[in-house]
Order: structure tokens, then sequence, then C-alpha cells
């Protein structure tokens, strides 16, 4: 079994405030969990107590049913992917990824067999004579990776291991990573900042934010429903729009009103008096161009951002700014007006008071 498990899980630094205070989490075998925040939620550090190479204030960390707190990072059963590659320069490729057999003491025949195995599913056995200087950022990672892989660990712990490359190569790199967990099998704990990364690797995404945990679910479930603005601000790429506005009762209906554009809701009528002030969040893709202001607001275009086969519209709604994406199928032009129109079924409903999803609230 290669599950992992954090029991009330603390770190604390000298004088200072916890950097993790009481983390539980249950991660089930053979998952991909991305761990993802803003820099400083303690997403790395939870990694390395995971590890071994950061040490534990309070708390246990189990793998399957056994407790790991006191065993050395080598004795652990599992391997770190770090964001700097970490590979020995005087060493050859195949050195750097025998480097943690010999230390394990395995066999000669084992090691070169583990390694011929990681090069084969890296696709990097052209590279194994070669020193780091002589490699390319891409091919260092999966070196990296390689070295991680002979190890054959049960647990897979990366750490922003995307984050020194190109965009290009990134997007080739998140493909083999989600292939890899495919074929061997193992459960992985990836951390990242980078929303896109998250919801195209997890399985599950924790979101952290000031050592602890927003909200733990699927990429649709946080996508569709996240629990306050901090989470859907963070999980939307682009970012999220939001607008003040008010819940209606019309002939036993409920609507959101947004600036006079009335968008009919399934929210129970109660809602309107438990929150008097809301906000509505609206992401980029679930607008629309509308043909007339009827029941859509008039923007006025700042500038356009082509995005593959998509086009963001940054525009100005009175004095906000405000996000449309869709197909990039015509241009616009700056002072352009447009009518916009929001999708009901994907609009966010927020207290303004407490930020939280009303959605989500008891």
């Amino acid at each position: 079994m290669s599950s992992i498990t954090l029991k009330s899980l603390s770190k604390k630094y000298t004088n200072d405030k916890h950097t993790l205070d009481q983390i539980n989490l249950d991660i089930k075998d053979k998952e991909f969990l991305v761990l993802l925040g803003p820099s400083g939620c303690g997403k790395s550090t939870l990694l390395r107590m995971i590890a071994g190479i950061e040490d534990i204030t309070q708390g246990q960390v189990y793998v399957g049913d056994v407790c790991i707190n006191d065993m050395e990072p080598k004795d652990r059963g599992v391997a770190m992917v770090f964001q700097n590659y970490a590979l020995y320069p005087h060493m050859t490729v195949f050195e750097n990824m025998a480097y943690g057999l010999k230390i394990k003491k395995v066999k000669k025949n084992e090691r070169e067999q583990r390694i011929k195995t990681a090069a084969d599913i890296l696709q990097i056995t052209p590279l194994l004579k070669r020193f780091p200087s002589e490699l390319s950022g891409g091919q260092k990672q999966r070196v990296a990776i390689g070295r991680a892989i002979v190890k054959e660990p049960k647990v897979f712990l990366m750490d922003e291991p995307l984050s020194n490359l190109d965009a290009k190569l990134r997007n080739e790199m998140r493909i083999e990573i989600k292939k890899l967990h495919e074929r061997l099998n193992s459960t992985f704990i990836y951390v990242t900042h980078d929303q896109v990364e998250a919801v195209t690797l997890g399985d599950r995404i924790a979101i952290m934010a000031e050592g602890a945990f927003r909200q733990i679910g699927t990429p649709m479930d946080i996508l569709e429903c996240p629990v306050d603005m901090f989470v859907a601000n963070f999980i939307s790429s682009p970012p999220i729009n939001y607008l003040d506005a008010r819940l209606i009762e019309r002939n036993g209906q409920t609507y959101l009103d947004i600036e006079g554009v009335l968008l009919e809701t399934n929210l129970p009528i109660q809602v309107m008096q438990d929150h008097p002030e809301i906000v509505a969040g609206i992401r980029p893709e679930h607008c629309f161009l509308a043909d007339d202001n009827s029941n859509a607001l008039e923007m006025e275009i700042l500038f356009t951002e082509i995005i593959g086969t998509d086009v963001l519209l940054h525009l100005k709604y009175k004095t906000r700014d405000f996000l449309v994406k869709k197909s990039f199928t015509e241009t616009y032009a700056k002072g352009q007006k447009l009518n916009v129109g929001m999708k009901p079924n994907h609009v966010i409903v927020f207290d303004k008071t407490t930020q939280k999803n009303v959605r989500r609230l008891p």
C-alpha cells in the first residue's frame, strides 16, 4: 500500500507563527494529488516533511499503516524530484541515476537494469553518457525524474518540477508526467502554483493558503463550486470576474440581479434574507457577446490578447476591469462598445462579507 495519511501535522520555526498548522489529509493509493497555492503557503514545506528532509514539529506521517516520522529519508519509500534538478555536475546521466542505488547497495546488475528501464520510459537512453552541462532544461528534468524512478519508490514527491522550463516544454512535460503516473501506477504528490498544471494533472487538488487547506476536491468540483472567492480566483485562468449583485424574488422565483441583468437561479428564497449583500463571480469563458443590451452589460474594449485559437477581451465596465474569453473569429478595436451577457448556470454567488460561496454554506 502506498497511501499517505497526515495526522495533525504542524511545522513551527523558532519564534514564528505556524508555517503549517494541524494538517490532516488522506491520500489514496495510486492517487495523483496536487498541492496548489501561492508562494509561502507551506506546500513545499509539507512535501519536505513527508520526504524527511524537514523536521516535523507535531503530528504523524504514515505510508500505508507505518508511521515514518523517525525513519531516515532513504528508508521511507519515497523519492523526491526538485525544482532545480539537483544533478551532480561531475557525473554522467547514468552515474547520476545510479548514485542513490549505490548508496542503498543495490547490486550492479540490478542497478543497470533499473536505469535501462527508466531511460526507456523517459526516452533518455541516448543521453546516458552525457554530463548535465550538455543537456537542455527538459532533458535535465527527465534525468531528475529518472533518478526517482530507479529507486522504485512507493510515493513520488514532485516540488514544482516544471517551473524552470519554457511554456512549450512545460506543456509537453505535463503530458509526460501524466503518462508516467499511469504507467508506474504509483502515488504522486505534486506541488505547483500553476492552476493549469493542477487541473491537468490532479485526480484531486488541495488548495492551500497561510499554512492550511482551503479546499480539497476534484478539479471539476473546485472549478464548479469553489468554497470561497480566494479559491475561485486562484483556480481560474484567466482570472474570474467579480461584480456586485443582489438576489430578488419575482412570483416565487429567485433571480440574480447584476447591474440590471436578471439571471434565473435555483437558489431558495431564504438565501436572499440570509445574504443581503452578495458578489457574482463570472469566469471569462462563461460570458458571451449579445446582439443588444436588453439583458446584457455594455462594456468598452481596452485591448485584446490572442491565446491560440481564443481571444481574451480586456474590457472596462464603469470603473472595473472585466474579461471575456471567446473563439478568435473576428478582430476588435480599442474603444469599441460590446454587450456582454452571462450564462446563468455558471455564475457563482458569494456572500460579500464572508466571501464564502452561498451554495456551500449550511
